[in-house]
C-alpha cells in the first residue's frame, strides 16, 4: 500500500497517542499493527523508535481488548478537530 506523506504523518501521530487504538488505525487506514509497527520503523530514528516501543509495549490503551472501560473514546474539550479523520466522524 502506498501512503501519502500526510497519512503517514497521521499514522505517526495517532500510534504515539496513549488512547489512539491499533484498531482506529485499522480502521482508518487499513494497516495492521505489525504494518504500523513497519511505518514507524522506517520513518522514524533509530533511536526514537525504540523509545516508541517501550512506551507502546504492553500498553492497555493502546488495544481495544485490553481497555479497562466500555464508555467509548475520550476526548479533550480542548483538542482541536482533525481533517480528513475518519474517526472523529463516527
Amino acid at each position: 500500500m502506498k501512503l501519502t506523506v500526510t497519512e503517514i504523518d497521521r499514522i505517526i501521530e495517532m500510534a504515539w497517542e496513549d488512547r489512539t487504538t491499533f484498531e482506529a488505525i485499522k480502521f482508518q487506514f487499513n494497516l495492521k499493527e505489525q504494518e504500523v509497527i513497519q511505518v514507524m520503523r522506517r520513518e522514524l530514528k533509530p533511536s526514537s523508535f525504540k523509545l516508541w516501543r517501550k512506551r507502546v509495549q504492553n500498553r492497555k490503551t493502546k488495544h481495544e481488548k485490553l481497555r479497562g472501560f466500555d464508555a467509548g473514546r475520550f476526548k479533550c474539550s480542548r483538542q482541536r478537530q482533525i481533517t480528513h479523520n475518519n474517526i472523529s466522524k463516527c
